[in-house]
């Protein structure tokens, strides 16, 4: 039987990403189990790794690529027993998930309820999964504090200020004006993010916020620091603007973010990164996860899909994604579903 997968052939642009067929199916090892991938993100952590700037990545290409992943499992390897065939289960993959079949360890899965559409389960696995974490583990934020959201029409910006929203929080968010009215519609205040005045604004109107989530970085980052009221932290957690080779660069914002942080006034500075996090607290991210499926399966919350592809379409995701096209997550299918 064969399956297709996607491969980065070459640190490149979104044409280095090309669509291979295989012609035996993967087998499970021992602790493994094989799943049958049914939705998977275009995210920007993957644009990262395909232009070979993300730091927790070292493989070279070529290689498949693929943050996260929601599955059936299809078949088993020894030793395993926490799943069943044909049950539903997530992953965050870090690599591997652009595949239509994948083996993964089994003690890495979370069980998915039924009856939830693959495409918003997956936007969970990373994207809302990331937001949760700001939130609640890093900012640990409390109801009525005044937040900003850089980037808030994208995937993690917009579950940022829907769990935000849930929070009672005053919420503000940058975007494109395109985007707008999806941030209005989210319960932030909209900001065009090419207006250099409206951190002036926002001091004027606030004092100063108490948390500012920054994943663009580079000059970001300077006006997420200034708009911080005493006692406020800037959580980044990305690089938007210096991998598209706009403003910063990494190194550099990783020693700006430190010294900041050894000023006496006040003001916190932390950076996250899910997959450290996950590798040190396992059980807060099966935990986290459990949480979001349980509010997505009351319809607390509902992912924004910004665009749905087939697998095979993945440069053309990454594309979208590098020009920030599209509000939400967008999300690559083995097959496109109804």
């Amino acid at each position: 039987m064969t399956y297709r997968r996607v491969e980065i052939t070459a640190f490149g642009g979104p044409e280095v990403l090309r669509v291979v067929e295989q012609s035996v199916l993967p087998e499970p090892e021992a602790g493994e189990v094989r799943v049958r991938m049914l939705a998977t993100g275009a995210n920007f952590t993957d644009v990262m790794i395909r232009k070979g700037m993300y730091p927790d990545v070292k493989e070279k290409p070529p290689f498949v690529p693929g943050y996260d992943m929601v599955g059936v499992v299809d078949a088993l390897g020894d030793g395993t027993s926490r799943f069943a065939p044909g049950q539903i289960v997530a992953d965050l993959t870090v690599l591997g998930a652009y595949s239509e079949y994948l083996c993964l360890p089994e003690a890495h899965l979370t069980p998915v309820p039924d009856g939830l559409d693959p495409a918003m389960a997956v936007a969970l696995v990373l994207s809302y999964l990331t937001a949760y974490q700001l939130l609640y583990r890093v900012a640990a934020v409390q109801s009525g504090q005044r937040i900003m959201v850089h980037g808030a029409g994208g995937a993690v910006g917009s579950a940022l200020l829907q769990l935000g929203k849930l929070l009672g929080l005053k919420m503000y968010g940058t975007a494109s004006p395109a985007k707008h009215d999806a941030v209005r519609r989210l319960g932030a205040v909209p900001l065009d993010y090419r207006d250099k005045h409206y951190p002036a604004r926002i001091l004027a109107e606030t004092g100063g916020v108490d948390v500012v989530f920054d994943g663009i970085g580079g000059e970001s980052f300077k006006r997420s620091f200034r708009m911080l009221n005493k006692g406020g932290k800037l959580v980044a957690y990305g690089f938007y603007d210096t991998v598209l080779g706009r403003s910063g660069s990494i190194p550099l914002d990783f020693l700006r973010l430190q010294l900041w942080r050894l000023l006496p006034n006040g003001r916190l500075t932390v950076f996250y990164s899910i997959a450290p996090w996950r590798a040190k607290h396992p059980d807060w991210y099966t935990a986290d996860l459990t949480t979001l499926f349980d509010l997505l399966r009351q319809g607390k919350i509902k992912p924004l899909i910004g665009k749905r592809l087939p697998l095979v379409e993945a440069a053309q995701a990454h594309a979208l994604v590098e020009r920030a096209a599209v509000a939400g997550k967008i999300v690559l299918l083995p097959e496109m579903q109804s």
